[in-house]
């Protein structure tokens, strides 16, 4: 399927400033468009960076057929811009559409459209390491209705902008004891923009109490943990690396499973089961909780500094002493810009052949 490919015809590239970049506040010059109809995707664009038009009965609006993903791009040590395991969103992409009963987009038009659109808008990715060009597909629902079924008609596009780190410090975490954020056989392991919403509450609740994120328990018994705001969430024990394992209710991040792989490439012994918040304080307690931090695309790795639980707040030990997190922050920092050799294949050059990627 060819893009059709019209470009702006004016940049606000010179009016940023790079070493002053909100996150998710500058967009690039380009978006990419296809449209759902007839059953079929059709009319794939990419044009220049625009507001969508809707009609006020377009159901994304009120029932929530919306899902998206989270990925980077940035630039190798010799200037070539690059993609950082694009086959696995997509796939994601995939998962989260037919969970929210949604049409599946093709990866090789999700493949193709993000080299093409990365490699027009190339000069927006940031030199700094840790700073990237942010890219956020989405798909919505479409139909001009009201009424509570699924639509025929959706909206796939992809928007880019430069971006620095997400949390620039680490982060306090607030274990939720009324809240959830998900349920066996919800939407929890989707991508959902609803997902996102319902944390909306809890999350400024935390934040009024000065933290930063909540930690979600399970949805049942407020005991085993799931995961935080933003990010799958790991845990160092007495030298052994703790996260929780996919059962229906946490996201399978990206960053989550090269974190992992990492990890045990590097001989850590990684445990993936339903560690509870209990066993986390008594660690703590112990002297054993060495480091906790965040997995995801948007933060990389975000160290936790502490960690409260009803009325204790327990206080993690420095960054000088977490050595797990900054192994797994170096260490995809360093392939995203080629200072570490890619043995594994994740780092997919801008420019590499759409079946190349495909088949990862």
């Amino acid at each position: 399927m060819d893009i059709k490919i019209t470009t702006s015809k004016s940049s606000h590239l010179d009016g940023v400033d790079f070493d002053n970049l909100p996150f998710g506040r500058t967009f690039s010059d380009h978006m990419f468009v296809v449209d759902y109809v007839d059953d079929k995707w059709q009319n794939p664009r990419i044009e220049p960076f625009h507001n969508l038009q809707l009609h006020p009965a377009t159901m994304a609006l009120h029932y929530g057929q919306a899902i998206f993903e989270g990925m980077k791009a940035t630039k190798m040590l010799d200037g070539t811009p690059a993609l950082f395991r694009p086959e696995l969103h997509a796939k994601r992409l995939n998962f989260s559409a037919h969970r929210m009963c949604m049409p599946a987009l093709p990866e090789e038009i999700f493949l193709k459209a993000l080299q093409k659109l990365v490699e027009l808008d190339q000069a927006w990715i940031p030199p700094q390491e840790g700073s990237a060009l942010y890219i956020r597909p989405t798909m919505i629902a479409t139909d001009e209705f009201i009424g509570v079924k699924p639509s025929q008609t959706y909206k796939f596009f992809i928007i880019t902008g430069p971006v620095g780190p997400y949390y620039p410090k680490p982060v306090r975490l607030l274990a939720e004891t009324k809240y959830v954020r998900a349920v066996m056989g919800g939407t929890g392991e989707a991508k959902a923009a609803g997902n996102y919403g319902g944390a909306l509450l809890p999350a400024k609740m935390a934040q009024d109490k000065g933290f930063d994120q909540v930690l979600w328990l399970d949805a049942k018994e407020f005991k085993y943990i799931q995961e935080c705001g933003t990010m799958n969430v790991f845990f160092v024990i007495d030298g052994k690396v703790i996260t929780p394992p996919l059962y229906g209710t946490i996201l399978d991040g990206v960053t989550r499973r090269c974190a992992i792989e990492i990890l045990k490439d590097n001989g850590f012994e990684v445990d993936e089961y339903k560690i509870t918040i209990d066993e986390v304080v008594d660690a703590y307690h112990k002297g054993t909780l060495q480091e906790a931090f965040g997995a995801g695309t948007a933060a990389v790795v975000s160290h936790v500094s502490d960690i409260g639980y009803k009325d204790l707040v327990m206080e993690l030990p420095p960054i000088s002493e977490r050595k797990v997190g900054e192994l797994v922050k170096n260490t995809i920092n360093g392939l995203r810009s080629g200072r570490i050799a890619d043995s594994r294949g994740w780092v997919v050059p801008v420019g590499a052949e759409v079946a190349d990627m495909a088949t990862v």
